[in-house]
């Protein structure tokens, strides 16, 4: 039986459309991904680059048209938890380990990485290490449009980050956060 949260997810999955096409490519991905669960959707114009068998995507996920999920390297990992929507053109980019929990909306333009480079001044930026630390995003979250999740961000869950914010330290479970850097703004009664 669903839950009410599912039955309102359920809801905004009544419009999808699966056609011949969408099978096609949901065909594809089942082939390439490491998991890609029962009535995902994906629409067109998605990609999953570099390394699309260290991506897995469960049950009920919709990922919307111009999105990019990248596992940049062989040992990098993304997890999307079940009744999921990605939105339009939102970028999904890991080089250590990004977990999305069950539930979450994540609006369009979200850019979400666990990456970095150092800047020293001895060295030109582009010839600097890239620093990773794994993000996490508990189940229940909605992440508000443009917002970005930086490397090392822990979400807990029911959390809500607000339009625009740029998230760069663990967000409470249940509180809402916002602005640039983002931070407390009130909390889910």
């Amino acid at each position: 039986m669903l839950s009410l949260r599912e039955m309102r997810n359920d809801q905004l999955r009544k419009h999808l459309i699966f056609t011949k096409k969408h099978n096609k490519r949901l065909k594809k991905y089942k082939s390439v991904l490491r998991k890609c669960g029962n009535n995902v959707h994906i629409d067109k114009n998605v990609k999953v680059l570099r390394y699309p068998q260290n991506v897995s995507i469960e049950d009920d996920v919709v990922i919307k048209e111009g999105s990019r999920v990248c596992a940049c390297n062989e040992s990098s990992h993304i997890s999307i938890g079940q009744h999921t929507t990605v939105g339009y053109h939102t970028f999904i980019f890991s080089s250590s380990s990004i977990i999305i929990g069950k539930n979450c909306l994540i609006a369009p333009f979200v850019y979400i990485v666990d990456s970095d480079h150092e800047i020293s001044r001895d060295l030109p930026i582009n010839q600097q290490a890239n620093i990773t630390a794994d993000v996490q995003i508990g189940s229940d979250v909605w992440i508000g449009t443009g917002a970005k999740i930086l490397k090392g961000v822990t979400i807990g869950h029911g959390a809500v980050i607000a339009a625009g914010a740029v998230v760069s330290t663990d967000v409470p479970s249940y509180h809402i956060f916002g602005g640039v850097p983002a931070k407390k703004i009130g909390e889910r009664k």
